[in-house]
């Protein structure tokens, strides 16, 4: 396998243990806050802390990436943000759960930065978005792994320590990350052949390693970061509200046992990295035919976007749980399809060495959309119903594929910020 491959597929590892660590406690919840005291409203206040956090650690995460490098700065984040992931076994109620996933929240936020930075050092153009749905694997398999993993060590061990276990796990995937990434130009295992292929197609002043980074009050004043920003502001959450709330829907308002419930999600989640790959493989096909980077994002957003649509029907008129799952796979299928080409595009439009701020200050605005989206949800549940969130949910992707269009007119490499 070439070592570009390689390197996503340990990207998309990493990505599925992050998200098990945040995952984790969903599927707690249903026997955690019982015994902890704490109601639906302070759930989604704890999971909107997460996301604050998450939304404040890649602003942070991304320039420390840049400036320090893609292997050490990724290596200190997963170290951060496994150790808060086992510390949750410490939880004693309402202030101590805030406080551990306010610390995962800002460790777990350095993932998507520099997975997307790796991928525009190690990727041509063309491979980028099939790339960028190997790691969008991590999120859906994080999602089928979690109910698996959670529901047997929460019967078997109690909660606390399924928490100590995930955590341990990130920490053995360093060993791993030392071995297999290098920089392009002095990577020990790399073909000659693969080396030309990705410097030849990866432009000039890609690397740029030694020019000075610019302001972030630069970067924002670009109508196509600002475009980003605001796309991924407007969507964010109805992938967050999945991973979130999915487990506590299906628990209390389909009746579902703890293992019930890890079964009904496991479905979605498939769906989701099945879209995640489709996405990525479609935009590479569109390129391949002849079709402009530009379009072909837009086509796959725009395909996704209408795709998740049907999913009002889950909440609304849904009687059958068979029928409300398969809505809630399509949707999950079509955000990730989505997401394949619009998490690709800071690469596509910046130089490789702003690309990790960029995407911090892009994933940064889509988690503080997701923290708002959280704790609004549950605060709906508790005094109106599921349905307003779900009509919400679906509507979200839409208008961030328009924001792309209208922001966003021509998707090329830009000039350098000034």
């Amino acid at each position: 396998m070439p070592v570009r491959w390689q390197i996503a597929w340990t990207l998309a590892l990493v990505t599925t243990i992050n998200y098990i660590d945040r995952a984790a406690l969903s599927f707690a919840a249903p026997v955690m806050l019982p015994e902890l005291g704490l109601s639906t409203t302070q759930y989604g206040l704890v999971a909107s802390g997460f996301f604050w956090a998450y939304a404040i650690g890649q602003v942070v995460s991304g320039r420390l990436i840049d400036r320090y490098g893609t292997k050490r700065a990724y290596s200190a984040a997963v170290v951060v943000w496994n150790v808060a992931s086992a510390a949750h076994a410490l939880t004693r109620g309402f202030v101590s759960l805030l406080g551990f996933r306010i610390v995962l929240g800002l460790g777990e936020a350095a993932n998507f930065p520099a997975s997307v930075k790796a991928i525009s050092e190690w990727f041509p153009a063309r491979e980028r978005s099939l790339a960028t749905g190997v790691l969008l694997l991590g999120p859906g398999l994080g999602a089928i792994v979690t109910p698996l993993l959670m529901t047997s060590l929460i019967l078997t061990l109690g909660w606390r320590w399924a928490f100590f276990i995930s955590g341990a796990i990130g920490i053995a995937w360093l060993f791993l990350w030392q071995r297999v990434y290098f920089p392009v130009e002095s990577h020990p295992r790399i073909s000659a052949a693969e080396k030309q292929l990705i410097l030849a197609e990866r432009g000039a002043g890609a690397t740029d390693a030694d020019a000075a980074l610019p302001p972030l009050r630069i970067m924002v004043r670009s109508r196509a970061v600002l475009g980003l920003m605001l796309s991924r502001f407007s969507c964010d959450g109805a992938f967050y509200f999945f991973l979130t709330f999915l487990p506590l829907y299906f628990s209390t308002q389909r009746g579902l046992n703890l293992t019930q419930t890890a079964l009904a999600t496991l479905v979605p989640w498939v769906f989701a990295d099945i879209g995640g790959l489709f996405g990525g493989w479609l935009g590479k096909r569109l390129v391949e035919s002849g079709m402009s980077i530009g379009r072909a994002r837009k086509t796959v957003i725009w395909i996704g976007a209408i795709l998740v649509l049907p999913v009002t029907l889950g909440a609304l008129v849904a009687e059958s749980l068979v029928v409300a799952v398969g809505l809630i796979s399509i949707a999950l299928f079509a955000i990730q399809m989505k997401s394949s080409n619009l998490l690709v595009m800071p690469a596509d439009l910046f130089r490789t060495r702003d690309v990790a701020t960029v995407w911090g200050l892009f994933g940064a605005l889509g988690s503080a959309g997701a923290a708002i989206f959280q704790a609004y949800a549950g605060w709906l549940i508790d005094n109106v119903s599921w349905t307003p969130v779900f009509v919400m949910v679906s509507m979200m992707h839409l208008v961030s594929a328009l924001i792309v269009v209208l922001m966003i007119p021509r998707v090329e490499p830009m000039p350098a910020f000034r």
